[in-house]
């Protein structure tokens, strides 16, 4: 009790977080469900005007979803790190060791101690990165590059070691020096009944209740159990972050360590928490990977640990912020694999819709007196005209493009998300114990 009182104090005696500027409006959970609800009908209207069904069936959601969960770990990840206090560039270097170790652990005894191996090995990749930060004060930049590089090497070592050397168990069983033995499938569930109802309303391709049968059906149908077990791992970290003592302790060495020491907090103890958390969320991301396709690649992680860093700023060190940007980025990538440059073609019209009506937004803040408003709006205009442009002077996109286009969309919506952003006043400044006294 006297612990939690404590920490309830820290809280009150911290500073005070800056007030936000006059004229932002909160996003409040409401409103999200406005834009989501919003995006949809900008969605099912594009599909209508393209006829690129592709767009919004229920394939390209489900490829969504696959690819939003390990962006989305990651992204939690990179959250509960940086909510104590600690920058984790590490994140891509977590997944690398969650995608071996599921590997390596698969094809041995199946697809759920894969998924436990993963959690292990990113865990580990965690505490390294705790040691150098937190006990020995390395700069937390430098202290991630340094996790990814070894990371790299680590696993193509390994790789050659364990998987590729000559007469060995597993080069027997299908393994190389960049890949392992393929391992056992992980059961999926499917609600029946519902799915194929859903799959028939889906058929009709009706003004947005097709549209919106397809996402269901995505949600019911052939899901694997970790993309239910990431869903509860985002609900839990929220309630744990923000509606728990321990929540409190550790979000208060991320804005004010020498506060919360004073008041009894062991700050290093909550790190080395949150740094554990953070690489087993990033493992799990990665052992995700190695068991969607049943084995362990070269390189498999694809930079989905920086996008999942991206992510986590998008969502502005806020769980549900996280999920929807990484639903976000995992829909762009669906484009890429499953619709290829016909249906990132038809996404451009979209896009420049959705840059008109940012113009808009920014219009009228200008005409409130918000600096540079002016200037942003008319940038998004010659964009969406460009972008209009492009699209009925051509049938396709490049497919040079169409690889880019994940990373095109990090770049742009960190840039129109960065003015709301609050990140934790204490996120990567030195602290040693003892500082307060």
């Amino acid at each position: 009790m006297s612990t939690t009182t404590s920490a309830s104090s820290a809280s009150k005696n911290a500073p005070a977080a800056p007030a936000a500027p006059r004229g932002k409006r909160k996003l409040s959970y409401p409103l999200v469900l406005l834009l989501i609800a919003g995006g949809l009908l900008l969605l099912s209207l594009v599909r209508l005007i393209t006829g690129d069904e592709q767009l919004s069936n229920s394939d390209q959601f489900a490829s969504a979803l696959s690819a939003a969960v390990p962006i989305g770990l990651a992204g939690l990840g990179g959250l509960w790190a940086e909510r104590a206090g600690v920058i984790n560039i590490g994140l891509e270097g977590m997944m690398m060791l969650g995608t071996f170790a599921a590997g390596w652990m698969g094809w041995q005894h199946g697809p759920w101690a894969a998924i436990l191996a993963g959690i292990v090995g990113g865990a580990l990749g965690g505490l390294l990165h705790a040691l150098a930060t937190v006990t020995f004060g390395v700069d937390h930049i430098v202290s991630g590059v340094a996790i990814n590089i070894l990371a790299l090497g680590l696993v193509r070592y390994l790789a050659k070691l364990w998987f590729g050397a000559e007469g060995s168990e597993a080069a027997a069983a299908g393994g190389n020096d960049k890949q392992s033995p393929p391992m056992d499938s992980m059961p999926t569930f499917t609600v029946p009944g519902l799915a194929d109802g859903l799959a028939a309303i889906e058929k009709h391709h009706w003004f947005l209740v097709s549209d919106l049968a397809g996402i269901l059906r995505a949600l019911v149908d052939d899901v694997s159990w970790v993309t239910v077990l990431t869903v509860l791992l985002f609900v839990g970290s929220f309630y744990v972050l923000w509606r728990s003592s321990f929540g409190l302790r550790l979000r208060s060495c991320g804005e004010n360590p020498v506060a919360a020491e004073s008041l009894g907090v062991n700050v290093y103890r909550y790190k080395y928490a949150a740094l554990a958390v953070s690489g087993a969320l990033a493992g799990l991301g990665g052992a995700f990977l190695a068991v969607g396709v049943h084995i362990y690649q070269e390189n498999q992680t694809g930079g989905r640990g920086y996008i999942g860093l991206a992510t986590m700023i998008f969502g502005n060190w806020r769980p549900g912020g996280v999920a929807m940007g990484a639903g976000l980025f995992g829909f762009m990538d669906a484009l890429r694999v499953v619709g290829g440059g016909t249906t990132v073609h038809a996404m451009l019209l979209l896009m420049a819709v959705l840059l008109v009506v940012l113009a808009v937004w920014k219009l009228r803040a200008g005409l409130r007196g918000a600096r540079g408003a002016r200037i942003q709006a008319a940038v998004s205009l010659v964009i969406a005209v460009l972008l209009v442009l492009w699209y009925t002077a051509t049938d396709t996109v490049a497919l040079e493009f169409v690889e880019m286009t994940p990373y095109v969309t990090t770049l742009l919506v960190l840039s129109l998300a960065a003015q709301r952003l609050r990140a934790p006043r204490a996120i990567g400044k030195p602290y040693r114990r003892g500082e307060g006294t």
